[in-house]
């Protein structure tokens, strides 16, 4: 299934070609401001902020070596700017290692200091080491949330991409991404690899967003961190000391005020039912999930299934080998009729045995798990329940859930829930909520699935 992806991940499409555009040059075409040309727009664009568009650059320490490359823009006449949470992450999880530079349209470079991050938003605040060295340049401005953008209006979106250049890329505002979870802007223009932290611009050269993201599978659909969430960083964090040890205290409090609301929201929803002719099976809303299914032909021979897989589409980005935030339901349900109760029983048993819940790596543990036998609503239930502890991000887990429904010799449903960087109370709730979804429907009508008291465990479940 198709997911946002960090821009500092891939290269999408040609390199944009680089603008050299000065503000003076700019100004002696003698453009008139209502011009309605996009090319104009872009061009007045580019110009009014090309002096305070930089490119941010994370390098080992001791040598020129670059570990990444993304934009920024700067914000205040005090030398604070802003990028992406994963442009300068490297630094922020490892500031003995590494260091961060600038560099301008006009060649100038120096150093960066890191204040903070809002990395559930991936934003990240910077100040320059020395604010005299850019000094007089300016300021982008944002635009007011009093003024709404409307649909179609112009955007330009300016950066280095794939490092060969400033450049600016024209498109539309495309409203807010459907069903996400965190506000996110749908940009209809192409973002690059390196583009990542630049500023996207309204016609009056005012910032509506952050370049955050693009997909690969399709053309002109990117996507943009609303400016808002920026402007609220900045108001937060300006006079802030600059980083000198790893941040995973401050991600783990962002985190946690994350997983917290995402699991209330996910709680509030009524499950949908599945439509299967016996069983009640818990399927998510759609609200901020995309569910996908497909199912066995009609006239194939053997153990005959239909698939459903629900995943939010949105991750929180960590580091290059981690990202979390996230919840996934899934379901399998089984006709084994045509295959006679034993050998059904056999294959059931097998599907059940298969699923995998990780080992232990560089960022979690080991799962430890918990197996149970529950009286459901009105079928029974086996139940695994795993859950691995992230080992520097204390307070935040993996969860998973394994749920098969035994009261048939011929025909059944197993269930998987996953999610990732919660707390283990909300572990344990997601876990109650998801089994008090199963059912059976005795009438051979399907029920209406929705939240019911959960079943109750012999046991309980203690946090590792």
């Amino acid at each position: 299934m198709p997911f946002l992806m960090c821009l500092r991940r891939f290269v999408f499409g040609a390199a944009m070609a680089a603008l050299g555009l000065a503000g003076p040059a700019l100004a002696a075409v003698g453009v008139p401001e209502a011009a309605t040309d996009p090319m104009d727009a872009s061009q007045r664009a580019f110009g009014r902020a090309r002096d305070m568009l930089l490119q941010v650059r994370t390098l080992l320490r001791g040598q020129d070596s670059q570990a990444s490359v993304g934009s920024g823009f700067v914000v205040t006449d005090e030398g604070h700017l802003i990028t992406n949470y994963h442009v300068v992450s490297q630094f922020a999880l490892r500031p003995a290692q590494y260091r961060l530079v600038y560099a301008t349209a006009d060649g100038r470079q120096g150093a960066l200091q890191l204040l903070d991050v809002d990395v559930v938003h991936d934003l990240a605040l910077l100040k320059l080491a020395d604010p005299a060295a850019l000094a007089g340049r300016g300021a982008l401005r944002f635009r007011p949330e009093s003024e709404p953008l409307l649909r179609g209006e112009r955007i330009h979106s300016l950066g280095n991409p794939l490092d060969v250049g400033f450049a600016v890329v024209g498109g539309a505002y495309n409203g807010l991404v459907e069903r996400s979870f965190l506000p996110t802007v749908f940009f209809g223009g192409s973002l690059s690899s390196g583009m990542s932290g630049g500023p996207s611009l309204d016609d009056r050269g005012r910032v509506i967003g952050v370049n955050v993201a693009t997909r690969r599978d399709g053309e002109q659909v990117s996507f943009l961190v609303p400016g808002q969430f920026a402007e609220k960083l900045l108001e937060r964090s300006r006079a802030a000391r600059p980083v000198t040890q790893p941040l995973y205290p401050r991600l783990v409090e962002q985190l946690l005020a994350h997983q917290d609301a995402l699991t209330a929201a996910f709680v509030a929803l009524p499950w949908r039912g599945s439509g299967h002719p016996r069983y009640v099976i818990p399927v998510p809303q759609e609200r901020f999930m995309r569910c996908w299914g497909n199912s066995t032909p009609s006239d194939s021979r053997g153990l005959q299934f239909e698939r459903s897989d629900c995943a939010m589409d949105s991750r929180i980005f960590i580091s290059g080998s981690l990202q979390l935030g996230h919840i996934a339901v899934q379901h399998e349900a089984y006709d084994g009729r045509r295959l006679g109760s034993v050998r059904f029983l056999e294959r059931y048993s097998r599907s059940f045995r298969n699923e995998s819940f990780g080992g232990d790596t560089r960022q979690l543990t080991s799962p430890q798990c918990h197996e149970q036998y529950v009286a459901g609503n009105g079928v029974p239930l086996r139940a695994v329940m795993c859950v691995r502890a992230y080992k520097k991000l204390a307070g935040l887990y993996d969860m998973s859930l394994l749920v098969a429904l035994l009261d048939g010799t011929e025909t059944g449903a197993q269930g998987r829930m996953d999610a990732s960087g919660v707390s283990f109370e909300n572990a344990q709730k997601l876990a109650a909520f998801y089994l008090a979804g199963f059912g059976v429907d005795e009438s051979g009508k399907p029920a209406k699935a929705g939240p019911k008291a959960p079943p109750r465990p012999a046991g309980k479940a203690s946090a590792p």
